[in-house]
């Protein structure tokens, strides 16, 4: 639907729902421009519309997890234990597997209203594969899914801070910043449209300061965003500590000097004053509720966050559960259990909706380094189209849709979305 009108009952631009906005969507999928107060004839009456959902941080090929040890005979289990079952799954990867879990999700997550996903892709081989070949494959079942995807490819070359790569964890193995960079560039060369790439360090534990140093210098000098999974768990924070003698915020912030460019995922257990120098340099923060509370892994520090909820975006991780209404509904409520108190993620006016709602788009989208997530001449035309004759919705005014969306809506509510100007999602 390229060069099509859009306008629907109801449309999210600058923080609300308003009537009467027209959107006419380019040729080159992006938005062409953008009409107040308009007194054309709605193509979407009864339907409301937002920026489509920007999932920041997933790992697609975890999907094959679900359901899978949530049985717990002995004693509770963790992360750690959690980890060992990824790494069965991985040891049992064949192409055809990858491509059909990788697909799932991605589709899953059109369902869901994500129009761009960040794919933190560390799973480089497969039994069997090409080295480097389930790369591609990623990328070949997003465009199957015709969803965006920025491609976060992880540098990957050890077990733990004293220990080489065993078992599962070999086929994460990038074996040298070199190798890795050849097979960026190769990837680069042959994306596709709506696809992208980005830099990881997988962790601390995984990567050598001095490489995770070297890799930031290429990706600022390629003008490339960096992502980074940091201090989820005790455990690696203790770890690291023993190894180093300093915490892996500490390292990174003392030797990386991170900027805008640079997200922290996760960042549950790091030190408050950590926190606010992440925040205080311009990175972003990663959360990813679901997964979070799937894991135990714990509660990040709110209040850093609080102020500077632009700089937060939100991650589907292990895709256990693909819901991006779940995911924003999961870090209000959980937060006012562990704060006992209500409104825990609102901004200066009170409003919890225009919060959540940023960081599932301009906030995910700044972490991406693309210009989607907002209703805006020249950005990239990708919405979520919701019925307000849902079971869900009724009832709801037009001044409460936003909280009644995030709070109170089922996922049937989402009844569309729009890639690049393009509606549908493709048929398996």
């Amino acid at each position: 639907m390229n060069g099509a009108r859009v306008q629907a009952e109801l449309t999210w631009v600058d923080g609300c729902f308003r009537p009467g906005v027209e959107i006419v969507i380019g040729e080159a999928g992006r938005f062409e421009s953008v009409v107040m107060d308009s007194a054309g004839p709605p193509t979407h009456p009864g339907m409301a519309v937002l920026p489509g959902f920007v999932n920041a941080h997933s790992h697609s090929f975890q999907r094959g997890l679900r359901g899978r040890g949530e049985l717990f005979p002995g004693a509770a289990e963790d992360f750690w234990t959690w980890r060992e079952a990824m790494y069965e799954l991985v040891e049992s990867m064949d192409a055809t597997r990858l491509r059909e879990l990788a697909r799932s999700a991605f589709r899953e997550m059109r369902l869901a209203g994500i129009t761009t996903v960040g794919e933190f892709h560390y799973l480089h081989h497969l039994a069997g594969g090409e080295r480097f070949g389930a790369d591609r494959i990623v990328l070949e079942a997003a465009d199957e899914a015709g969803i965006r995807i920025v491609l976060l490819s992880a540098h990957y070359t050890r077990g733990g801070f004293d220990r080489p790569l065993a078992g599962g964890q070999r086929h994460f193995d990038t074996v040298g910043l070199e190798a890795y960079w050849e097979s960026f560039d190769r990837l680069s060369s042959s994306l596709a449209t709506n696809q992208s790439l980005g830099v990881v360090a997988h962790s601390l534990r995984a990567v050598p300061m001095d490489e995770v140093v070297e890799l930031h210098a290429e990706a600022n000098r390629r003008g490339l965003v960096m992502h980074l999974h940091v201090e989820e768990q005790r455990q690696e924070i203790e770890a690291c500590r023993s190894a180093t003698g300093a915490t892996p915020s500490r390292l990174l912030l003392d030797r990386l000097q991170p900027g805008p460019e640079c997200t922290a995922v996760h960042a549950t257990h790091t030190d408050p004053d950590d926190l606010q120098a992440w925040l205080d340099r311009g990175c972003g923060i990663c959360l990813c509720p679901l997964t979070e509370a799937n894991l135990g892994d714990g509660f990040p520090d709110r209040v850093r966050m609080l102020g500077r909820h632009e700089s937060v975006s939100i991650g589907s991780d292990s895709n256990a559960r693909i819901s991006m209404l779940e995911e924003l509904r999961m870090l209000e409520l959980s937060h006012r259990l562990h704060s006992e108190q209500r409104g825990a993620w609102r901004d200066a006016d009170g409003r919890v909706d225009r919060v959540l709602l940023d960081m599932a788009t301009t906030g995910g989208a700044r972490a991406l380094g693309i210009d989607a997530g907002r209703i805006a001449a020249g950005a990239l035309a990708d919405l979520v189209l919701v019925d307000l004759g849902s079971d869900s919705l009724q009832h709801v005014d037009p001044e409460s849709l936003g909280a009644g969306l995030l709070l109170g809506a089922d996922q049937e509510a989402i009844v569309d979305t729009c890639v690049g100007g393009r509606w549908g999602v493709p048929d398996h």
